[in-house]
């Protein structure tokens, strides 16, 4: 006896095809097109953090018995602008990593307070009385003040100049190049 199965038989009707075209209609509709999710996007990171700082010590013109250096602190692209006020203080000065025995003082108007970000960069002044043996040095360590919220952590500035006693460290303001 040969006997076969029975093949179901497909409908290619009209009904068959008017129901997959209302699937398609219906998921056409439903699906969103185009519809953007808006999350709220991250506070930017702080200017007034040391990773985010970049700074260069330069030479600067001499006054009456002073050498002077010009300290620039510029901030990270993409960094949050903060506040920085008076002298930056805690100061090592270093040769190759080697600490310098020089103390310096903080001197100017203190309560000044300036803006610092990406778009406004900040300096202060080193001022070194001329004498005889300066200690040379190629960079500074020193911790800047933000009367908004501790600073939280010192930033180093290279570049060379030499120190000795009396050194004293002025204000941040605002940057002027020259």
């Amino acid at each position: 006896m040969n006997t076969r199965l029975a093949r179901p038989r497909r409908s290619t009707g009209i009904l068959g095809r008017a129901a997959a075209a209302a699937v398609l209609a219906a998921g056409a509709v439903l699906a969103p097109v185009g519809v953007a999710h808006a999350t709220p996007a991250e506070p930017a990171p702080s200017s007034c953090r040391p990773n985010h700082v970049n700074a260069t010590v330069t030479p600067a013109p001499s006054s009456a018995g002073h050498r002077h250096y010009s300290v620039v602190l510029t901030a990270a692209p993409g960094t949050a602008p903060c506040t920085i006020a008076g002298s930056p203080s805690n100061a090592v000065f270093s040769l190759n990593g080697s600490p310098r025995a020089v103390e310096a003082l903080p001197h100017g108007e203190q309560s000044r307070a300036v803006v610092f970000g990406p778009a406004d960069p900040v300096e202060f002044d080193i001022q070194v009385p001329n004498g005889p043996g300066p200690a040379q040095a190629n960079e500074v360590t020193v911790t800047p003040h933000s009367p908004d919220s501790p600073f939280p952590g010192p930033v180093t500035a290279h570049g060379p100049l030499a120190v000795d006693g009396g050194t004293l460290i002025g204000p941040v303001t605002e940057h002027q190049p020259s």
